[in-house]
């Protein structure tokens, strides 16, 4: 149980305070609730790219990074599809400094030409080196178009293409930055050694005079009900087959998601989990199987990848994976599985639970999502799902008609 106090400034700046004073330290979270999914589709890669660009410096401070680590400090972000997360720990007496420092980014950074120009370059090779070059690393940029056909979902939160970087101007990024990186879009959490009525003062001392933006809700366009198998075959120079199955699934903030959850570490955690033990040890019709949910706030895929073994063609590896999936659908897993895979999950849990920066992470996130008091039902809502909610979910997911399917295949 994580306990925490949440309010909204006046300018809608959402703040979230946990204390935990067995830490010498505090994490700070400033999440703002823009990813690649706001972009527009000739410009895709741009919320990542400005991420980089936060890190240039501002009219007031140019060297961010150095401010920070005068004071102990570290730091780091991520974009993905739905958020852009700037987190941070340092030394509780230094709680002023971080607020200073990612107030004054909020509004002042600094666009400066030959540092965007550098950082538009890292990240296009940061593109090549992490999809161009290394085997299997592009199969995202395959999939995510085959599943989505119209939500944003449909590319990578790096960009669809190069050249999508390597077009945007230092005016778009500008342009970006004062439509999503305002107050009433942002989320700030603490947690750590903090006193909560010095941090309140503080907070409103460096943010509270920080103007509304204008932001309005995004439209997203929404993605058609899948009604057939889709089915793609590529050849590249990669040392064996792998197949990919990804079906349509709920959102992370359903329902639906704690079955979905329990039904991938069913089927993939640990040599007991059902794909482990009969595909890759018993039939050995595989080498390495694994499973994963990509828990976006709209409806995000459940994934299959396995390497068939030497020998296996990739039709009989998905006849196999299907045969089992079929199983799942229509026979009732044991109680001890489930319970099994329950313990193990819960277990992940509380161990997040207990790192300052992980909480302070998942009380922003959370409330991006929904709101962060969903955080204290989580545990709740694994226990709640029985055996009748893996076979009825697992019936919804598991559908030729909600499959999109890669034949991945190695160049002869």
């Amino acid at each position: 149980m994580i306990s925490f106090e949440k309010y909204t400034l006046s300018n809608g700046l959402t703040v979230i305070l946990h204390t935990d004073n067995t830490s010498p330290l505090l994490a700070l979270n400033l999440i703002y609730k823009v990813g690649s999914r706001n972009e527009h589709p000739e410009r895709t890669g741009l919320a990542h790219l400005l991420e980089h660009v936060m890190f240039e410096g501002t009219n007031k401070i140019p060297h961010y990074n150095e401010a920070l680590q005068g004071v102990g400090g570290e730091n780091n972000a991520y974009t993905n599809t739905d958020i852009t997360n700037y987190y941070l720990s340092v030394p509780a007496q230094h709680l002023e400094t971080a607020l200073m420092l990612e107030a004054d980014r909020m509004t002042n950074l600094a666009f400066i030409p030959e540092k965007f120009n550098i950082q538009r370059d890292v990240v296009i090779e940061e593109f090549k080196q992490r999809y161009l070059t290394h085997p299997f690393n592009d199969i995202s940029l395959l999939l995510k178009p085959l599943c989505y056909k119209k939500h944003p979902y449909r590319w990578n939160t790096i960009g669809m293409d190069i050249r999508h970087i390597a077009e945007t101007s230092l005016d778009e990024a500008k342009v970006f930055y004062t439509t999503y990186y305002c107050p009433d879009n942002a989320i700030l959490s603490l947690a750590g050694n903090l006193d909560i009525e010095q941090s309140k003062a503080l907070i409103e001392k460096y943010f509270g005079n920080i103007p509304k933006g204008n932001i309005r809700p995004s439209v997203l366009p929404k993605e058609p009900l899948q009604k057939e198998s889709r089915w793609l075959e590529v050849e590249r120079d990669v040392p064996c087959d792998m197949l990919i199955i990804a079906f349509h699934g709920s959102k992370r903030s359903e329902k639906d998601y704690y079955p979905t959850q329990l039904i991938s570490h069913l089927l993939s955690n640990g040599d007991s989990s059902i794909l482990q033990e009969n595909l890759t040890q018993k039939k050995k019709i595989f080498t390495h199987m694994e499973t994963s949910l990509t828990e976006t706030f709209d409806r995000g895929l459940f994934i299959i990848n396995g390497i068939p073994a030497n020998g296996i063609s990739l039709q009989t590896a998905e006849e196999a994976v299907w045969t089992e999936l079929e199983q799942l659908k229509n026979k009732r897993i044991k109680s001890k599985q489930l319970e099994k895979i329950k313990n193990k999950t819960l277990t992940l849990w509380y161990f997040s639970e207990i790192n300052i920066q992980t909480k302070a992470r998942l009380l922003g996130v959370f409330e991006a999502m929904d709101k962060a008091e969903r955080i204290q039902k989580e545990e709740q809502l694994y226990q709640n799902v029985d055996k009748d909610n893996i076979k009825e979910v697992s019936r919804k997911l598991f559908r030729k008609t909600n499959s999109s399917t890669i034949y991945y295949k190695a160049k002869n």
